[in-house]
């Protein structure tokens, strides 16, 4: 563990890097966790590998959009990220299945255009290198839209992006924004958005005489779940689904603040990624839209969880996160 009450050097030299991203895997670093579930935690999820997943019909029309190549290959060759957090993208209890919300929203994706879903977990960055190679067709892995990003990307939206705070059980305990943290001690993944937020609440409180945010960094999200319990921390701040398929599945924890993963004045959007001007985006935003309005969309979020991620429709390349300033 390591502890830090101002990290904004820290934050300048990821931000050169491009490591400071509000993405993925709900923290990219940290190992994947364990629920509770997943020895018969009897929380009412389906972990195991036969999911009886939500499936939809092809559809003519949507199956046109796509370049001929991809119809002919028949196969929508996915990226997902190997470090994924439940129930993001994770394995089930064979620890070969993957299972997810993403793995079930590509797959209805897949499904609308004719194709069969072909997923390949790898890491974080490995995710971006398969798209910039034409390895991959499109990742679904929690990414956020961002300015930078659009850059070399193209995003048809598919869910908010939401950050929450978490907190032991009966803490009695609401965040509404940076006054509700001054002088707590909150964990956070190293190189996230959510750390960035925090770093800037924390010198808001500071410049308004409160006191910073005492902010801790774990190697993997079992280590953080452990403080919490114990007391160690106060909270933690991570992406909202994780937050919620932790609570729901352990008991032990409850949601205290939900904030936009873009900060104050921008609602952040997770989005399917695919390589700039290779002519699917359209394709993935129809097919988007067309499982919003048949309700097998709300169906898959319903079985996770994530009812409160929900869009109405899918946007292409809409407004994202602000470039970082070095």
């Amino acid at each position: 563990m390591k502890t830090r009450r101002t990290v904004l050097t820290a934050l300048a030299s990821l931000t050169a890097l491009g490591v400071l991203t509000a993405c993925g895997s709900g923290d990219a670093a940290v190992d994947a966790l364990e629920p509770a579930g997943k020895q018969g935690g009897g929380n009412g999820i389906n972990l195991s590998p036969e999911q009886n997943r939500v499936h939809t019909p092809k559809v003519d029309a949507l199956a046109a959009k796509l370049p001929e190549a991809v119809r002919k290959r028949g196969t929508l060759v996915l990226g997902v990220s190997a470090t994924s957090n439940p129930p993001l993208a994770f394995h089930a209890t064979d620890d070969r299945t993957l299972i997810g919300v993403e793995v079930d929203l590509a797959t209805l994706v897949a499904d609308a255009l004719g194709l069969k879903p072909e997923f390949n977990p790898v890491s974080w960055e490995n995710l971006f290198v398969g798209l910039d190679s034409g390895k991959y067709d499109a990742v679904f892995s929690n990414v956020t839209v961002t300015e930078e990003r659009k850059d070399k990307y193209d995003f048809a939206t598919y869910r908010l992006d939401d950050l929450a705070f978490e907190a032991k059980k009966g803490s009695g305990w609401t965040v509404k924004g940076p006054e509700d943290v001054a002088g707590k001690k909150i964990a956070v993944g190293s190189g996230t958005n959510q750390e960035k937020i925090l770093v800037d609440w924390s010198a808001q409180n500071e410049k308004a005489g409160r006191k910073p945010v005492d902010i801790t960094y774990f190697q993997n999200t079992s280590d953080y779940y452990l403080a919490l319990q114990s007391g160690r921390i106060d909270g933690y701040l991570g992406p909202n689904p994780v937050a919620a398929y932790h609570v729901l599945s352990a008991g032990q924890t409850e949601i205290v603040g939900k904030f936009s993963g873009a900060g104050a004045g921008l609602q952040g959007k997770i989005a399917a990624a695919t390589k700039k001007d290779s002519g699917l985006v359209a394709a993935y935003a129809a097919a988007l839209d067309h499982v919003i309005g048949n309700g097998t969309y709300a169906q898959v979020l319903k079985r996770w969880g994530l009812e409160g991620e929900a869009v109405t429709a899918s946007e292409i390349n809409p407004p994202g996160l602000p470039r970082t300033k070095n």
